[in-house]
């Protein structure tokens, strides 16, 4: 999903770099970027705000990871690396994402959305980038068009020199010693069953046994994903061009595409009672693929092998999309069996899940192509928010720009996926969505969130922007306390509704 992402935005002249350093075009970090990490969210929130019966997980993912991220993953930057809050970026995300969480509150309140407020949902969002471009374009301008010199909580970004040291002793690859000495050939073949393989021979020998346990249970989602999923990297030098698996690819992703939409209505509909969707997509795509591949080489990518970006998106997108429907049926039947609401199932399994994350990125890195910049949390939008991510950013150097993130990142997710959500479940005939909380855990949940934006909205600034460890105490505590609050309200141990 994000190298083609990336992909994307070089074919829209968008400099590959600008999506951590956007000195050049802070559009990439705010839109595409921000798709790229928010998309599991996004994605939950679409699906389960499709079903009226499970919008309360929406809500409960929504907000809770909302809370999550403010609190513990901002503390945990505090606690790992204490540093010196960008002023203007920090009071414009947290200012966005509290007015973001008002008309949320609002809208519960009432207990429906219109069309005019869904709408105003990603107006809203459209604002943000509006608000990010235009201040990232009067600070180039204050700064005219220079680099500022480094100050003390600013890494360097490493010379052409130690860049180019660094990345042939740690590639991976054993650096040019398993290089052939004379270029060769290789056949459709052997190109196919190699790009095939998701084994690493030496990386398996060298790895413990649970980690090859664990690549066991993996090997098949993984084989089904390279069978499916094109793949455009511009990171390599022939940007992933493997000629017969993208040919089997112009096959297997619209296939995919259509058979995982609405659950394969689409795909079996038949064609005036008599030809199915899916054969006739069988049939177009097995032609182009000849097509493809008498006109291509092993050697070169053709012209348009753009095009396979856009096509490995729409695949990802709907992977991500069936993967987040099983998701939520999944936490559906847990609620029924253990007798838990949805907004409890989504403020903790669901927000959890969604915010933790993983192998997303774990430092900033350029393009070979890209100018070095210093990097200027100043005018960064928010870089992966999640929690693995964002504290292996913080130990690297970068805690302005992770501590960013936990405010910025997640404004994509609340706003575009309650209001996408939403929209896509109104119909010509109905253009109200009930959004009706099923317990008072919604409002505790609302509570602790804005709560939470205002603490740091009054003691970040109060503290002259400098972040330091009883900050983030003070975040973890407060949200242990409000998990605790809220699953004793869940379990009817307190009642609030008698205070």
């Amino acid at each position: 999903f994000c190298p083609n992402l990336s992909a994307i935005s070089t074919n829209l002249k968008l400099s590959h770099n600008v999506a951590l350093f956007p000195l050049t075009s802070p559009l990439h970090g705010v839109t595409f970027l921000a798709f790229g990490n928010g998309a599991p969210d996004v994605f939950s929130a679409v699906v389960a705000f499709s079903d009226p019966r499970t919008a309360g997980l929406a809500i409960g993912a929504v907000f809770g990871a909302g809370v999550f991220v403010t609190t513990v993953v901002a503390g945990g930057i505090a606690l790992v690396k204490p540093f010196t809050a960008a002023s203007r970026p920090f009071l414009r995300d947290v200012i966005f994402y509290m007015v973001a969480v008002f008309l949320t509150f609002m809208v519960l309140y009432f207990g429906r959305i219109t069309l005019g407020e869904a709408l105003g949902y990603l107006g809203l969002y459209l604002f943000y980038v509006f608000t990010v471009v235009l201040c990232t374009w009067i600070h180039r301008r204050q700064r005219g068009e220079g680099l500022a010199p480094p100050r003390p909580w600013e890494p360097e970004m490493p010379t052409d020199a130690e860049e180019q040291e660094s990345s042939g002793t740690s590639s991976g690859d054993y650096g040019e010693e398993y290089r052939p000495l004379l270029p060769s050939q290789e056949t459709s073949l052997r190109i196919l069953t190699t790009a095939l393989s998701p084994l690493d021979y030496r990386k398996w020998r060298r790895k413990p046994w649970y980690w090859r346990l664990f690549k066991v249970f993996k090997v098949p989602v993984e084989l089904v994903l390279l069978l499916t999923v094109p793949v455009v990297d511009p990171d390599k030098d022939d940007l992933n061009w493997k000629r017969p698996l993208n040919c089997l690819h112009i096959l297997t992703s619209p296939l995919l595409c259509v058979l995982t939409l609405k659950s394969g209505t689409y795909g079996l509909y038949q064609i005036q009672g008599v030809f199915p969707v899916w054969a006739l997509i069988t049939l177009v795509g097995s032609v182009l693929a000849v097509i493809v591949f008498i006109t291509t080489s092993n050697e070169e990518p053709p012209k348009y092998h753009c095009v396979f970006a856009f096509l490995g998106f729409l695949a990802s997108a709907m992977w991500i999309n069936a993967a987040a429907t099983e998701l939520v049926n999944i936490l559906r039947t847990l609620g029924v069996i253990f007798q838990l609401s949805n907004t409890v199932l989504g403020l903790t399994l669901l927000a959890w899940g969604n915010s933790i994350g993983g192998e997303r990125s774990a430092a900033p890195q350029r393009h070979p192509s890209a100018p070095i910049l210093l990097a200027s949390p100043k005018v960064s939008p928010c870089p992966p928010a999640d929690t693995f991510s964002d504290l292996t950013m913080a130990r690297q150097g970068y805690p302005r720009m992770a501590f960013s993130a936990c405010f910025g990142g997640i404004i994509f997710n609340i706003l575009v996926g309650v209001g996408l959500g939403c929209l896509l479940q109104m119909t010509s005939s109905q253009l109200v969505v009930k959004l009706e909380p099923d317990s008072l855990l919604v409002w505790i949940l609302a509570g602790a969130l804005a709560l939470s934006l205002v603490f740091s909205f009054v003691s970040v600034p109060a503290q002259c922007f400098q972040v330091g460890k009883a900050y983030g105490v003070c975040l973890i505590l407060y949200y242990l306390a409000f998990l605790c609050l809220a699953l004793l309200t869940e379990f009817r141990v307190i009642h609030l509704s008698a205070i």
